[in-house]
């Protein structure tokens, strides 16, 4: 009988342990659902309204649930490099603020990286951050960061061959660094530039994502600038029935529209 009571103990004993145990795992346990939550809260301030500051807390709340989340980390580099696109850049002051919110960018972006080394988007937004702190300081004066943001747009195509943005990004540093004549970017090693690859990659941009005002653009441009004026003519006058899917999307309107002027009758 003693025997017996004392199994009995050690049953209920092992049992308490057992539930302690398991209440603290799950107690300790990120909630997921709020998670994602908070992702989709994020995603809607970033994409639906435009509110970035607000998408950026709401992924800083979600990365305090889940501090190694891939999807979270590039996100909030997406956030960083809205809220740097719009910053005032007036002062030295105010324009030391906004590089320092693109490194801020690019640094989410290398922890998506190390996150997730497969994930295409933390290469499209480390190739974002860095094309933005190029244009920042000066094409020329960044051309190792050129050639990450030219690897870091092929990477990412290559994990997802159906990254709009990274075709994009990749047409737009085509085009950027056709600016300068070929034999003066030969021996910088950035010889591999040219329109017709702008011009491809912008078009596959636009085969991903139709909609999208600013790649119509953009391809515009490259068409302008082969001296392609139809086929411009065709991206600007799709512009005005696409909705509205960037904050951006009302100085993209005028722009094609300044731009359908300029080649008028070519």
């Amino acid at each position: 009988m003693k025997t017996s009571v004392q199994r009995e103990r050690l049953v209920l004993c092992v049992f308490v342990l057992s539930v302690s145990w398991a209440a603290q795992l799950f107690a300790s346990a990120p909630d997921s659902s709020r998670v994602d939550q908070l992702i989709a809260q994020g995603n809607m301030y970033s994409e639906k309204t435009f509110e970035n500051q607000k998408a950026l807390d709401s992924y800083e709340a979600a990365l305090a649930l889940e501090p190694g989340n891939h999807e979270i980390l590039w996100r909030i580099s997406r956030s960083l490099v809205d809220l740097g696109e719009h910053l005032p850049a007036g002062t030295e002051q105010e324009k030391a603020k906004q590089l320092e919110v693109y490194e801020k960018s690019r640094e989410f972006a290398n922890k998506a990286i190390a996150a997730n080394a497969n994930g295409a988007m933390a290469y499209t937004r480390r190739a974002i951050a860095n094309g933005r702190i190029a244009l920042f300081k000066g094409v020329w004066e960044s051309l190792d960061l050129v050639k990450q943001v030219k690897a870091d747009c092929e990477k990412a195509i290559a994990l997802d061959p159906n990254d709009a943005a990274a075709y994009y990004v990749l047409g737009r540093t085509h085009m950027k660094v056709c600016e300068k004549p070929r034999i003066v970017r030969w021996p910088l090693g950035l010889g591999w530039a040219n329109l017709d690859d702008a011009v491809k990659n912008c078009e596959k941009a636009i085969a991903l994502r139709p909609n999208f005002i600013m790649y119509h653009l953009d391809c515009a441009r490259v068409y302008v600038e082969q001296d392609e004026y139809e086929k411009a003519r065709t991206h600007l006058n799709a512009i005005p029935s696409l909705a509205t899917m960037d904050e951006d999307d009302g100085q993209f309107r005028k722009d094609a529209t300044d731009l359908l002027e300029k080649i008028k009758g070519k």
